[in-house]
Order: structure tokens, then sequence, then C-alpha cells
């Protein structure tokens, strides 16, 4: 007998093994160039994201989202779920793909008043946005993202991982602070990776292509891999490879700086009438089409082990690499999704994360502790010509730059920058029976990121006298180093007043948290007599720089509270009412002498409702809420290109959320979802803070800044101000329609997107200058059929081609690159516009073995 069980395991294990090298190949393959470049939660994932059965009701959906496994519709939280099937079906590959159909969550990119790709997004959730400028001594973003149980935010932003292998999308709107800390003062944003899974071998792989209206053609390259090594272990293998076609032409134009008469062209084969720096007419060749082509490859792997019955460790390595080229808005005077630029432009994102979580019991409470630690650099290069010229244009200011022989030189200004980002975090977390009357979630949690800061501005010819020393070129350097450091006790305790009925949650969480910010900023002492080099606080060198000229540190503590009443009506409808807080903490400015800028605190108050209709037919959840928002921060680009952070005043978010889902028909299923927001100043904005830097706000015209003396005009934005980036209303509308063809189960599906118009800038003037983003609507279509192991699919999105703008930017200053009526050929002046992709028509075909 067991002879005979031991020889057909032994076949079985032969037939697992012949699987493998195949399976395998396709991962490493796919995964190499990642790794060439740079030596979870408490669920258990299917070995392979399983379709849902075809049924008349909806199917029952977990969450983690409290730290526990519950089914959603039982979570007293206003939460968006999207799982495997829909983000297969929607063809999710990356963050723009997936936060479309979230209709809390918005996003802006330009950071630094430059335009980035992926990877650089700013995330905002319920209207918690002030806009302004973002960039690397930015403050703390308010939304948090992790993977599994472990944080990936920097401060430039979270990592755009590629959306393969994933078990679903978690969004939990409004404060998380209690159990989630500072980065979810608006929200967190949760991805859950597929896990290991020992009960049985399985493999996968999808190959895609991809043509872009406007544009190239590109291709997508996915395999997994998971192999149970014993009947309590097993190894999951994940790889990707993605090129996405530019669609951005970078069309061949010159431009003249009126000091000098210096012209530059950016023309293929252009004639130069000379080659030196100061030469009447330069050429600097990078026109071409398709400018903005990302290239994406990484890999995942995860080892899970049972120890015993209570027992297991998961440990886990990711990492992935992004190049990016060109530039992702378009400049409307050159044309549609266009630009005219004059340097290389490149971006190469690399980073990885090792993970580890492990999983007992200690008596009847679960025991999780989760660690990580992630690495991330970032090298950019970016043309920043628009800076001198407008500059020169306003100003004059081309004349301040020369070459050794005292010539005027091109002041156009190039960047080199690298950015180096660690992050090590721990969570000790410690979690009572679910069907205990009183429950109990409570932990600790520890993190410290660092950040290497190093931006090179370049202007080509420049004399020795003007580069910083012992930088060739260089009219400005930024030479910094940032920690951020996050410590705290939290917990949530819940009692069952009436069991299955009324339930009450207090949470609170104890935190402390530092950030430091030191090194070197500015000019050489030959530019700036006040700035850079001219205000060193020490002779010594600082990590290559001249010297450092400040050193800055802030530390701050407190707590914040949770309150929840959750009534039960029934077995399928509930309803519930929450209190809860959220926070950011402060910093130091990278202007050093600026004041440091204050934590700012969110205050949600939420009535919300889940429930179920129809023999869970229909499932009909939403929230309507009041956010306070004191003493928030405000980023924007001051003098010298330099991010200053201000904090502000209050402002007042009102919002309702909701979600439908509705299985129609056997065949049919509906979803719908939309967000309103009324978000406003609830005080006026002046723009200048006491001298404890706390905001001031009443500054009526006529009265004086107490920072500069100076007389201002009034508010730069009055009470009643609608708070930028945010649409007052956003929704999506999804008809999926499954049938069998010809013995094949096939499907239909179309997604309707609407986001409503949008203000760019709480200022007043400099949303003048930079206008408006108008409301759009924008569809996606896509059909597949899958017969056993196989399928493929059809899909075009942005069906109708519709140019969706996103966000918009100046290089520098709004009121100096986007002053109107001073430049001829920028009447309105040189304002960037993002927008969405174009019409994209693609195929996928998917194997599973």
């Amino acid at each position: 007998m067991h002879t005979n069980k031991f020889k057909k395991g032994m076949g079985l294990q032969r037939v697992r093994l012949a699987r493998v090298p195949l399976a395998a190949a396709i991962c490493l393959a796919m995964a190499a160039p990642a790794f060439a470049q740079d030596a979870g939660q408490t669920e258990t994932s299917p070995a392979t994201p399983a379709t849902k059965p075809k049924t008349t009701t909806l199917s029952v959906v977990n969450v983690t989202a409290q730290k526990r496994t519950e089914n959603l519709q039982k979570v007293p939280i206003s939460i968006n779920v999207l799982e495997t099937d829909q983000l297969e079906a929607l063809h999710v590959q990356n963050f723009n793909d997936y936060v479309k159909y979230l209709p809390s969550v918005t996003f802006q990119q330009g950071g630094g008043g430059i335009a980035t790709g992926p990877g650089f997004a700013s995330i905002y959730m319920r209207g918690v946005a002030s806009g302004g400028n973002t960039n690397h001594s930015g403050s703390q973003p308010s939304v948090g993202v992790y993977l599994d149980d472990q944080p990936v935010t920097t401060i430039q932003g979270p990592l755009d991982i590629h959306m393969y292998d994933i078990a679903r999308i978690e969004v939990l709107a409004g404060p998380q602070g209690t159990l989630y800390g500072a980065s979810a003062e608006a929200g967190a944003l949760r991805i859950i990776t597929n896990k290991p899974d020992p009960s049985g071998y399985a493999a996968s792989y999808s190959l895609g292509m991809d043509t872009v209206a406007h544009g190239g053609i590109g291709y997508t390259a996915e395999g997994m891999l998971n192999l149970p090594i014993s009947p309590s272990a097993a190894i999951r293998l994940v790889g990707w490879r993605e090129h996405d076609a530019g669609y951005i032409d970078n069309k061949a134009g010159s431009r003249t700086f009126p000091t000098s008469g210096i012209t530059i062209s950016n023309a293929p084969g252009c004639t130069p009438s000379g080659t030196s720096p100061s030469s009447a007419s330069q050429c600097i060749g990078h026109a071409r089409d398709n400018y903005n082509d990302v290239n994406t490859s990484g890999a995942r792997a995860a080892l899970k082990v049972d120890l015993n019955d209570n027992w297991s460790i998961t440990p886990m390595l990711m990492g992935q690499q992004t190049r990016s080229h060109g530039n992702f808005a378009s400049d409307p005077v050159v044309g549609d999704l266009a630009v005219t630029h004059f340097y290389p432009e490149r971006v190469n994102d690399r980073w990885w994360q090792g993970a580890l979580t492990v999983q007992g019991k200690i008596g009847n409470f679960d025991l999780t502790y989760a660690y990580a630690h992630l690495k991330r650099n970032q090298e950019e290069q970016t043309d920043y010509t628009d800076y001198g010229f407008w500059y020169d244009s306003l100003y004059g200011s081309g004349a301040s730059f020369y070459d050794n022989n005292g010539a005027l030189v091109n002041p156009s200004q190039h960047i080199s920058d690298r950015d180096r980002y660690t992050n090590n975090s721990h969570e000790l977390r410690l979690v009572s029976p679910a069907d205990d009357r009183l429950r109990l979630v409570t932990g600790l949690f520890w993190q410290k990121q660092k950040h290497d800061i190093l931006q090179d501005y370049q202007v080509d010819g420049l004399a020795d006298a003007l580069s910083v020393t012992g930088w060739k070129d260089t009219i400005w350097l930024t030479r910094q180093m940032r920690y951020d450091r996050d410590e705290a006790v939290f917990g949530e305790l819940s009692w069952d007043f009436i069991p299955d009925v009324l339930t009450g949650t207090v949470g609170e969480r104890y935190y402390r948290t530092s950030n430091q910010l030191y090194g070197f900023f500015g000019y050489a002492a030959g530019f700036s007599s006040s700035q850079g080099e001219a205000a060193c606080v020490s002779p010594e060198p600082f990590m290559g720089a001249p010297c450092s000229d400040f050193n800055k540190k802030v530390k701050e503590s407190g707590n914040l509270t949770k309150y929840n009443l959750t009534w039960n009506i029934n077995d399928t409808k509930m309803i519930y009412a929450t209190r809860s807080e959220g926070f950011r903490p402060g910093g130091v400015n990278r202007r050093g002498t600026l004041l440091p800028y204050q934590a700012d605190f969110l205050i949600n108050e939420e009535l919300g409702w889940k429930t179920s209709w129809l023999g869970n037919r229909v499932s009909f959840n939403g929230a309507v809420f009041r956010e306070t928002w004191n003493d928030f921060q405000f980023p924007i680009l001051g003098a010298n290109g330099l991010t200053e952070i201000k904090n502000a005043n209050s402002a007042r978010i009102e919002g309702l959320e909701s979600q439908l889902n509705w299985q129609a028909t056997y065949n049919l299923q509906l979803t719908a979802g939309f967000a309103v927001y009324r978000a406003r100043l609830s005080a006026n904005y002046c723009g200048f803070t006491d001298a404890s830097g706390h905001p001031i706000t009443d500054c009526p015209a006529g009265s004086l800044n107490p920072q500069d003396g100076s007389v201002v005009t009034g508010p730069l934005a009055p009470k009643g101000t609608q708070l930028p980036i945010t649409p007052k209303f956003k929704g999506n509308l999804i008809a999926h329609y499954s049938f069998n063809l010809g013995g094949s189960d096939a499907f239909v599906q179309a997604a309707l997107v609407h986001v409503g118009r949008r203000t760019t800038d709480l200022r007043l003037s400099e949303r003048a200058l930079l206008g408006d983003l108008p409301a759009y609507n924008s569809v996606d279509l896509s059909a597949g059929v899958q017969r056993g192991s196989w399928s493929a699919d059809v899909y075009v999105n942005n069906a109708f081609d519709k140019r969706a703008a996103q966000y918009k930017y100046t290089e520098c200053g709004v009121d100096v690159c986007g002053a109107h009526g001073v430049v001829a050929q920028y009447p309105n002046g040189q304002v960037y516009t993002g927008f969405n992709q174009p019409r994209t028509i693609g195929i996928r075909f998917k194997q599973e073995f």
C-alpha cells in the first residue's frame, strides 16, 4: 500500500518536474535584465488566479484591510477592490491603468517643475490635495502604498509595480492612521500578491502586443511558476518584460535667447555656424518621433514554508527596472502630443525589495512579523532649457552666463540627477480570534527612510569662476542627505455590545517621527554672494560638494484616535459611523534658510453602509463624510526653482462615495462606482506664516507680510476656494457579458470613465495662468475567449482617442514660465499638459499548465 502510493507520487512528481524547465525559462528569461542591473498577508492565494464560477449571485470578496481576513461586506470601511479577473479583463498593467477605475483616487505628475514618467506620480484620495509642487525634498505622501504588508512609497512617489499575478488591489479611503500610520493620512492603497501554494503545481504565461495611435508598437511577455517542493513548502516565481510604445514627438525646432542672440536647434543633421558654446548658433540634434517609450522588466520570487500547523515563514524578493525616454507631456504651441526639447531626457528607475513575513500563533492569538528592505535608485537626465529662456526673456539673465574668455554662452540648462532611497520597516502584530466577543489588533511599527540626493544643473561652456567648485559647467548643485524615521505603538479594540448586531471599536496610535535634512545647495561663490558656496557654514567638503551650508532636524510626537460603531441590521445589511484621524509629519525645507514645516492633520467623520439585495445579486455600498484638514502643507516652486513648503491653513472636504455591483443575469454583470466631492478652503490662504511657522489667514489688501515687510494685495486664495487636482465628480461604469461560443467561454466588456473639471493650483493667479483641466470621458472595450487551458482576448483602450488632460505644469515658477504676453511665440506662457495614452489596440494570448 505504502509502496504503491510512493510510486504514484513519484510519477506525479516526474510530470511536475518535466514541466518545470519551460516555465522556469520563461520567468527567468524575462526577469534577467532587472537583476543584472542591481545587485504577506495572512491569506494563502490559489496557485493560479481562478476564474469566477458562473452564477446568478455575486461572489464573496475577502480583504485584509483591518489586518485580518474578512468579508468585504462586513468591514466598516469605505473600500474599493479590484480582483484578479477584473484586473485582467481591464488589461491593467501599471498605475495609470488601474487608478482611473478608483473614484476616490486622483494623481498628478510634474514634480519639481519637470514632467516625468512611470514611478513619479503623487497620489491623492478624497480631495486631500493642495496641488503645488512635488519633488524629492517635498512633503511625505498623504496616501500610503503597500505591497502586501510592506510600504513601497518613497518621497518621489510610490513604486509603479507591474501588475501581473496580483490577487487584488484594496483601496481604503479616508484616514487609516491607527493601523497604517503617517503614510495613510488620506487613505491607503494595498497591492496583494498571489502567494506560493504547496497544494499543487501551476504555471502560466501570457504574450501580448499593442499599437498606439500616433505612436509605435508595444509588447508584453509574462510568466509564472508555482512549484511545490514538499507538502508544506512551495516556491512561486514570476517574471515580466514590457515595452510601452511612445506617442509624444520631439519635433525639430529652434530657440533664440534675446540677450546673447544665440540660437539653438534640435533638428537632426542641422548645420551649426559654430561649434563652441558661445557660437551664434548651436546644433543639439535630439528631435525624433515617439519620444517617450518605456521598457520595464522585473521578477518576483517567493518561498512559503509551513513549519507546522501554526507557524509559517514567507520570504520574498522582488525587483524591477524601468527605463523611460523623453517627456510625457505636450506643449500645445508645438502641436498635438508634441514638444520641442533640446537635451537628452531619460530615466533609469531600478528597485528591489526583500521582505520576510512570519506568521504563527501564541495561544489562540495570531502573531505576524513583517520586515521589508527596499532600495531604489533613480538616475535622470532632463532638458531644462525653458528655465534659461524665460528668465532671460523676462529679466535678461542670459548676461550672467559666460565662458572663461568672457563671451556669452547658451544659458540653457540641463539636469543630471540621481536619487538613492533606502527604506527599512518592521511591524510586529498580534490579533485575537475573529469570533471572540472582545477582539484586539495591536502592534509595534518602526521605519527608517534614507534619501541620498544629487542634482547637477549644467550650462555647457560655463566659466570656471561661475561653476560650483569641483563641478565643471555646474551652475547649481544640490547634494543633500535626508532621513525620515517613524516609530509607533498601535491598537484597535472591538466589543460586540450585542453579538452579531452592534459592535463598537476604539483605536489609538502613539507615534514619534523625525525628519533631518542637511548638505549643500546653491551656486558657486563667483555667481552668488548669498547662496551656495557663499553661505557655507563649514569649510569641509560634503560628499563631493564644496561644503555644507545647513543641517536641520525636526521631531514630533503625538497620538491618533479612531472610534467606530457598527450596526449589523441583518446578515446582508450594515451601517457604521466612524470618526478617525490621520496625519503627515512635518520636516525641513530644502532651502535651509526657511522655517521647517509642521505636521498637518486630517479629521474624518463618516457614515457608511454595506448592503446586499435580491439574494446577493446586488451589492450597494457607500459612505458620506466630512473631513477637516488642518494646517495643511502646501509646496510651491519658489525662487531658483526650489520647492518651498509652508503650512497653509484649513480646508473642509465633504463627499459621497458609492459602489454598485449587480449580477443582472447569468451572463451580465454591471459595476458602477462614483465619488462626489466638495473640497474648499475654510480659511484664507495668505502665503506666509508667523515666526513659529503657523499660517496667517488674515491678510487684507494693504497689510504687511511679516516675513519680508512687503505690502500684500489680499489673500492668494480666499476662503471658499476649491482645492485643486480633485474633480467634483468622478465615476465609472463597467458592463461584462459572458457567453458560450462554440463550446468555449467568451466575454465582451465595455468600461466608461468620467472625470469632471479640475483646477490646477490653489493660488488664483497661478490657476489663471495654468488654466483648468477640462472634464472628459474615456471608453475601454475588450473581448475574449477561453477554451481549456488557453485564452485570447483583444482590447481597445481609449476607444475614441480622447485627449484627457490629467495634469499641467511649467518648468519654472508659474508666474515666470507661464507669464502671458511676454514672448510672442508663447502668448499664454509655456504650459505643458499631460494627457492619457491615445487609443491603444492590443491582443493577448495566455496559457496555463
